[in-house]
């Protein structure tokens, strides 16, 4: 806006018919606002009404102009006054010239930009307009505030399992997020990845969590899920966590310093597999011809184990057959052999592809009256024998307190690999009734929970 029409008056005939090029010349001083409309070029004006009269112009009386300096508002559209070609008529309630005395009343006025720009045809905005232009930038108000908003961080969660078989987990990772203040779908998004437990599928399902740029890679419950997402970045935090000794197997050079983009915690479940061969001999005495059963794909886990509880069953003078299986047909084929060998007892080695099948692995052991213990409670419960290892429930939550952590700022390289000390064990007396067993009180005793 250029330029502004001001209307002048005197006593009793326009100004613009006594005064002329005076009224033009005239320059307009600041006052207070009265009315006012943006200026498109960053600025306020107000009008208001002045009875007193000009220092040199004798029975002129005036409307006064203020150009108001406003701060620029990030967001708030500004209109165009020249492009709503209203006319400059006020009404009378506006305290402005009364539309009959407006055609030989108005006359042009230098308005003194601080910029020194130089006036144009002015037009007015009626206050009904003016309202609701400023209703319409309110309710932009809104719009514009959740678009300054920061993008929500995404979480990717590689399962080497079924979100079904680790929805008691799942929970427990939520409310570990909940303890460092993330709550999933509110300030946090998760994408899962659940390779169904086949471990060749977890490379490909990490390289799509990297493509995502995920702000987090969480690979709990898994070795070679952690390997994976591993071997799939070196740039994003990684939080693992595993059975296993992690720097054995090469996740990290040292638990207390980690280094590099991975951190995490170790549930114990490999280093108490020996005392899985004790509970189990406690439980059948009488057995002295034991299996192990690993799986070959996994060498990570495989081979740790396998010297573990080599080295058990020579302490407890029990002779140990060591079975692999890797798929389905292979698991009938291993119940087979421990009948030929009689063995009185099965081990079953932590692997992902074990965890997929427990409702099949407690089938087949009772079916062949096989004495058998895992891990997990999930084992337990889906009719196996009897469960010992780390509480997972416990090193979930703990992996999801991390990746909060990690998501607030803390480096992976600065956060120790927690172990865990707690570890749980579940019996089912229905089971070991179906076998001929009779199970210890002091075994019962010990127990975390007995399944009846």
């Amino acid at each position: 806006m250029e330029r502004i029409a001001i209307a002048m008056q005197d006593g009793g005939t326009g100004a613009g018919a006594q005064h002329g090029d005076a009224g033009r010349e005239a320059n307009l001083i600041l006052s207070c606002r009265r009315t006012s409309i943006w200026d498109p070029r960053g600025g306020l004006f107000g009008f208001k009404y002045s009875s007193r009269r000009h220092p040199r112009k004798c029975g002129v009386k005036r409307f006064l102009v203020v150009r108001e300096v406003a701060g620029a508002v990030s967001g708030v559209a500004c209109f165009w006054v020249t492009s709503l070609k209203k006319d400059y008529r006020r009404r009378d309630r506006d305290r402005l010239v009364p539309p009959r005395w407006m055609d030989a009343a108005v006359c042009r006025a230098e308005v003194c930009y601080p910029s020194g720009r130089t006036h144009g045809r002015h037009r007015a905005v009626k206050r009904r307009d003016f309202i609701a232009l400023i209703g319409g930038a309110a309710a932009a108000w809104p719009l514009v505030a959740r678009a300054q908003q920061p993008a929500m961080p995404v979480i990717g969660f590689l399962g080497s399992a079924s979100p079904d078989r680790w929805a008691s987990r799942i929970r427990a990772f939520r409310e570990g997020l909940s303890e460092i203040g993330y709550s999933e779908g509110r300030n946090v998004a998760v994408e899962y990845r659940w390779a169904e437990g086949q471990n060749d599928r977890l490379g490909q399902l990490a390289a799509e969590l990297v493509a995502r740029q995920v702000a987090v890679i969480v690979a709990p419950g898994s070795t070679a899920a952690a390997l994976a997402a591993k071997r799939a970045t070196a740039t994003i935090p990684i939080v693992f966590e595993v059975a296993s000794d992690p720097v054995e197997i090469g996740l990290v050079g040292s638990l207390a310093r980690p280094g590099g983009n991975i951190t995490g915690l170790t549930s114990l479940n490999a280093e108490v597999q020996p005392k899985r061969l004790e509970l189990l001999h406690e439980l059948v005495p009488s057995a002295s011809v034991v299996g192990l059963l690993v799986n070959p794909r996994n060498p990570a886990l495989a081979e740790p184990a396998t010297k573990r509880l080599d080295a058990a069953a020579r302490s407890l003078r029990l002779k140990m057959h060591v079975l692999h299986a890797s798929g389905d047909r292979d698991l009938d084929a291993v119940f087979a052999t421990l009948l030929q060998v009689r063995a009185g007892g099965l081990v079953v080695g932590a692997d992902p592809f074990f965890t997929s099948r427990l409702e099949q692995l407690a089938t087949l052991a009772l079916r062949h009256a096989v004495p058998t213990v895992y891990q997990f409670r999930e084992f337990t419960a889906a009719g196996g024998l009897m469960s010992y290892g780390g509480s997972l429930t416990e090193t979930f939550r703990a992996a999801a307190v991390y990746t909060g952590r990690i998501l607030k700022g803390d480096k992976p390289a600065d956060l120790p690999v927690q172990q865990s000390t707690k570890v749980e064990l579940f019996l089912n007396l229905n089971t070991a009734k179906a076998l001929g067993l009779e199970v210890p009180r002091t075994l019962i005793a010990r127990a975390d929970e007995v399944i009846e």
